[in-house]
C-alpha cells in the first residue's frame, strides 16, 4: 500500500472518531479542517496511484462528509436555478 493511502486510511479513522466526540458546533469546524486536510491528500492519492483510485477516494471521503456536499449541491441548485 503506498504512503497516500495510507494517509487517507487516516484520514477516515480520524475522521470517524471526530464524528464520535460530542460537539456544540454540529460539527462544521471539525468538517471544515477534515476538508482543509483531506483535499491535499486526496490530490497526492490521485497523483500516486491514478485518477480511479483518487475518484474511489473522493467518493469514499464525500460518503463520510456528505452534509457539506448537500448543502453545496442544494446552494448550487438554488444559484443555478
Amino acid at each position: 500500500m503506498t504512503v497516500s493511502l495510507v494517509l487517507a486510511c487516516l484520514w477516515a479513522v480520524a475522521a470517524n472518531v471526530l464524528a464520535m466526540l460530542p460537539s456544540r458546533n454540529n460539527y462544521w469546524r471539525r468538517a471544515y479542517v477534515l476538508i482543509a486536510v483531506g483535499v491535499p491528500i486526496l490530490g497526492f492519492v490521485t497523483w500516486q496511484n491514478g485518477p480511479w483510485i483518487g475518484l474511489l477516494v473522493m467518493v469514499a471521503g464525500m460518503s463520510v462528509l456528505r452534509w457539506p456536499v448537500i448543502y453545496l449541491g442544494r446552494w448550487l441548485r438554488r444559484i443555478l436555478g
